[in-house]
This record gives C-alpha cells, sequence and structure tokens, in this order.
C-alpha cells in the first residue's frame, strides 16, 4: 500500500490527483485484494497502465487497485498474457517468436487487459477479431471463470466490460498465426508502405516495424522526452453517423468547406464512420492548437490526441478537449466522444 501517490504519475497524460495505491504483483493479489475491497465497501479504481484514463485533479477517495500481474505464456498458436502485461511487450514477445497476428496492434500503449474493454484497434485490426478467451473475476460472486468472446458485445472501441466495473480482467488469449504472417493488410497506408495489395499477408516482423514508424511520426509511441506523447492516444473516437442523419451532416461540411470537397467515409455497422482527426482539422483546430504557451494542447504531429506540455492539470486537458468539440458540433452538427474513461469528472 502507498499514500497519497499522485495519480498523475501512474498515466500516460500525466495528470490526475492523490490516492491511497495498493500494488498488486500476482493476479491472487489482485483478487485477494479487490475481494476484501469489495466486502468492506471500499470504493475501487483499477488501474494498469494508465494510457486510457482521465483523472480529476482532485485524485480518487477510494483505493486504486494497481494491476500489476504481468505474465505471457506462448502456445502453439495462441499467447495468454496476464492483465497486467506491457501491451506492447506482448506484441513484440509474439512477434520475435515468429507468430503473426498482432503486429498491426504495435505501439500501443496500456496493458494486455485493457486491449477487450475498449476493443482496441489499429491499422485495420480490432482486439476482437483475435480474442480466444478473458478471464474474468465477478466483483459479485467473487467467482473467476472464463469468457467467450461472444459474451463481450464488441463493438467500435467498446465492449460490455467499458462504463462498468463488475468484472476485473485477470488474463487474456489471442489466437496467432504460427506462420509468422501478418494479419491480412486492410489499412491503406500501411499496405502502401509494404507494397502489399489490401487483403494481402506481409512477415509480421517487417509490419511491425512499418507500424511503430508510422505510429512514431504521430507522437502515437510513448517517448518521455516528447511531450507529444504525454496523451491519452486518439481522445476521441471517430463518429458513426446514422443513414438518416448522413445527408444533414455532408450538407453542413459542403456549406463550410465546399460542395467539391471529399469527404472521408467508411462503412460501419451502425453507419457511416467519418474521421475525428478530419473533421477536428477542418473546424479550424490545427496541430498544435491553441498555441505554444498552452498547457494543454493537440499534437503537434496528429490534431486527434489532446497533449499534456509537462504542466498540465486535469481541468486544462478538459477545457481544450470541450473547446474541440464543441467547435466541430456548432460546425457540422456532430458530437464527438471520449475515447478516454474519466475518472471524477466530465466533459
Amino acid at each position: 500500500m502507498r499514500e497519497s501517490v499522485r495519480l498523475s504519475e501512474l498515466t500516460t497524460l500525466r495528470v490526475g490527483g492523490p490516492a491511497l495505491v495498493a500494488e498488486c504483483g500476482s493476479t491472487e493479489a489482485l483478487v485477494a485484494t479487490v475481494r476484501a475491497l469489495d466486502a468492506a465497501g471500499v470504493r475501487v479504481l483499477l488501474l494498469a497502465g494508465g494510457s486510457n484514463l482521465l483523472i480529476d485533479d482532485a485524485g480518487f477517495d477510494g483505493v486504486v487497485v494497481r494491476v500489476g500481474n504481468a505474465g505471457v505464456e506462448l502456445g502453439a498458436d495462441s499467447v495468454l498474457a496476464e492483465a497486467g502485461a506491457n501491451w506492447d511487450e506482448v506484441v513484440a514477445t509474439t512477434v520475435a517468436a515468429g507468430f503473426g497476428g498482432l503486429e498491426c496492434l504495435s505501439g500501443i500503449p496500456g496493458s494486455a487487459g485493457a486491449t477487450p474493454v475498449q476493443n482496441v484497434g489499429a491499422y485495420g485490426v480490432e482486439v476482437a477479431a483475435l480474442l480466444r478467451r478473458v478471464r474474468l473475476l465477478d466483483r459479485e460472486t467473487g467467482a473467476a471463470r472464463w469468457a467467450e468472446p461472444a459474451e463481450l458485445g464488441f463493438g467500435y472501441r467498446t465492449s460490455v466490460l467499458k462504463h462498468r466495473d463488475d468484472a476485473v480482467v485477470l488474463a487474456v488469449e489471442f489466437a496467432l498465426d504460427p506462420t509468422g504472417a501478418s494479419a491480412p493488410l486492410r489499412y491503406g497506408e500501411l499496405a502502401k508502405v509494404l507494397g502489399a495489395g489490401e487483403g494481402e499477408t506481409r512477415p509480421a516482423a517487417d509490419v511491425r516495424t512499418e507500424v511503430l514508424r508510422l505510429r512514431s511520426g504521430k507522437g502515437m509511441v510513448l517517448d518521455t522526452a516528447d511531450h507529444d506523447t504525454w496523451s491519452a492516444g486518439s481522445f476521441f473516437t471517430n463518429p458513426v453517423v446514422s443513414a438518416d442523419r448522413l445527408p444533414q451532416v455532408l450538407a453542413a461540411i459542403a456549406t463550410h468547406l465546399g460542395d467539391a470537397v471529399k469527404v472521408p467515409t467508411y462503412p460501419a455497422p451502425e453507419g457511416t464512420k467519418l474521421s475525428a482527426g478530419w473533421l477536428i482539422e477542418r473546424a479550424g483546430f490545427a496541430k498544435g492548437f491553441p498555441d505554444e504557451q498552452a498547457a494543454a494542447r493537440l499534437s503537434t504531429k496528429h490534431t486527434l490526441a489532446l497533449t499534456n506540455r509537462g504542466t498540465a492539470s486535469a481541468a486544462d486537458i478538459v477545457a481544450l478537449a470541450r473547446t474541440v468539440r464543441a467547435g466541430v458540433l456548432d460546425r457540422f452538427g456532430v458530437t464527438l466522444e471520449p475515447e478516454p474513461v474519466t475518472v471524477g469528472l466530465t466533459l
């Protein structure tokens, strides 16, 4: 147990006030700690890599349970990772061992246990397509069990595990390709640099190298010396617009940008997906907004990342998020939804 820990030390946005922290270095410790705190009626905040959290400056009135179980075990065609394992290290381990499948998810900060919670995805690959099972602790019964992907209600950057706390992820298992071939390449920018057609594969190691290069160029690989990486990654999800609202949104875009503008759209189960970054830029928010003196700014490399320039508070991040969201709504009639989980505050 550690008292008065600044949660800014444990999150990639580097904001958040003080809290009592229980460090759990094994699955047994994690389960026992959560059970004991629940039995005592103590508020619990689960925290592992801290890459998808925006925590209030007042901190957390309860106990922050640090998920530190980090075992990784390779099988013949799978990898089993405990919840606290560093995600990129899990990916690197599989690629180095000659397996394919996870390489497009290279460089994503955070823990393995967080990946199914929000159905992490990048460069055309989502966790939902690779997950075999998740081990969950049911906080109501105190029992642990394996859950199948069909139970998790996966959607775009979401699952039934997001925004609820009655289950704790203890471990995850993913399917791998023992031939070392990558997942089919479906993201145009990545396929192009690899000289591949859509749906083709390449050696997983080559794909991982290019993914890390592309992410680094956008400030999306953690680097203590680079404030563009002091973020929660993409702060807003790409909005999905229903079929009945799409003409209205496209008309608003044409009004402000002209009829000839080419709007990037992508099919989605609930309608049409638009690019949040594209909308933010066309609403007048440039990279580095608002200025060099601001404590919280849009990344100088990627407008979808809200960054801490070294002295930002949670309130600074929230103010910037509200400004950007209001600007996009005012200009195009689209409400952007935050991707990070907020604790003790709302946008």
